[in-house]
């Protein structure tokens, strides 16, 4: 029983983050709710739903789901109220008439802007519930504006009061688990090289890189935004996220020169080159993102400038014993796009080496990061 409850506790201490945004949207739904009950709100569902949609992950993204809602809100609330008012209706059919007015244009309005999506939703409330409830609509807009501030508000406080939770820490975290998605695929795709890789055998690989690319790039903006309200520090996000990013690239560009194994002449003479970068790109690319996670020192670059300057040697030595000499132009093509794409990363890995160097140096000391066991199943 002791070993099953130890079991469940690492299992839920792994996952930290999204218990603590759990008990924070927990907090903030309660709170919403007794705080509509004691302003003798008319509908507290409104505010209490609010809460639970503007409390996020990060205070950042916070901040942005409260501004967009909020201004959704407000606009659905002043449209939706002004065609009530304005627009006399009675019956059925011109009820409906005037529902198809008030959707139609906010619908195509949170079409070209999604995040004012809420607008459409606020601007039916507005219409239909004054049918439900005998009142008019101008009330109608004005209790749905309270009821959204306050659950909006409530739900934005309690992210900065109830464990709350800063982009710039899950940048470290997100930005760890893509380094290591990206060690995975680039040590796959030289294997590659021995036996050529299909289609289906490149999409497996890269399967995952590119929404955990996406989700990162999404972070790096609530980071960003946390930092000009000064309510986080730290160093820029942008040059780590656009190194990541082209390694990334270089990824892409190795697998697509994987796809037809080297000749037999080839592969013999560069199989221990290969494999000395690859472990020594892959280990370097685990070391920093392991330090970027914890907040540790950086990585020692050095094994890795010594393989690939190696690789180089060895491969000098091909071309002028005149292997590649009578080769098919796309296999040619293949073998000079893999060493151009190694030198690009070499560049690039030269480039995290410095912006891992700046995270290092820069971390604020108030915003300690706990390590975070990272997902051993994307691959």
């Amino acid at each position: 029983m002791r070993t099953f409850a130890k079991r469940m506790f690492d299992k839920l201490w792994s996952r930290k983050t999204q218990l603590a945004l759990a008990v924070r949207i927990a907090s903030a739904g309660v709170a919403a709710y007794v705080i509509a009950v004691a302003l003798n709100l008319m509908l507290p569902l409104w505010a209490v739903l609010t809460s639970l949609i503007v409390t996020q992950m990060s205070v950042g993204r916070s901040l942005k789901a409260t501004r967009d809602y909020m201004l959704g809100t407000i606009g659905g609330a002043i449209y939706g109220g002004a065609i009530a008012v304005l627009i006399p209706h009675s019956g059925e059919g011109s009820l409906l008439a005037l529902l198809v007015l008030a959707i139609v244009p906010l619908a195509f309005i949170a079409a070209l802007n999604p995040s004012l999506n809420s607008a459409t939703v606020t601007a039916v409330i507005v219409l239909l519930l004054p049918t439900m409830h005998h009142s008019n609509p101008l009330d109608s807009a004005i209790d749905r504006v309270l009821e959204v501030t306050v659950g909006a508000l409530t739900g934005l406080v309690i992210s900065f009061l109830v464990l709350p939770s800063r982009a710039v820490s899950q940048i470290r975290v997100n930005g760890s688990k893509l380094l290591e998605l990206l060690a995975a695929a680039f040590a796959e795709l030289l294997a590659g090289l021995t036996r050529g890789l299909d289609n289906d055998a490149l999409h497996r690989i890269q399967d995952g890189i590119g929404t955990a690319v996406t989700n990162l790039h999404a972070t790096g903006m609530e980071a960003e935004r946390e930092r000009s309200m000064h309510l986080s520090s730290g160093p820029d996000t942008g040059p780590l996220l656009r190194t990541i990013q082209r390694l990334r690239h270089d990824v892409v560009m190795i697998g697509r020169a994987c796809v037809v194994p080297l000749p037999a002449d080839i592969q013999a003479r560069l199989a221990r080159p290969l494999a000395d970068v690859s472990k020594a790109i892959v280990t370097y690319m685990v070391a920093v993102a392991t330090a970027l996670r914890a907040g540790s020192g950086p990585a020692d670059m050095a094994p890795v400038d010594a393989a690939l300057h190696a690789y180089s040697e060895e491969v000098t030595a091909v071309r002028r014993d005149g292997l590649i000499r009578g080769l098919p132009v796309d296999a040619a093509e293949r073998f000079y796009a893999l060493g151009f794409s190694l030198d690009q990363m070499r560049q690039n890995l030269n480039d995290l080496k410095r912006c891992h160097g700046n995270w290092c140096t820069n971390e604020d000391a108030s915003e300690k990061i706990v390590a975070e066991t990272p997902e051993k199943s994307a691959a």
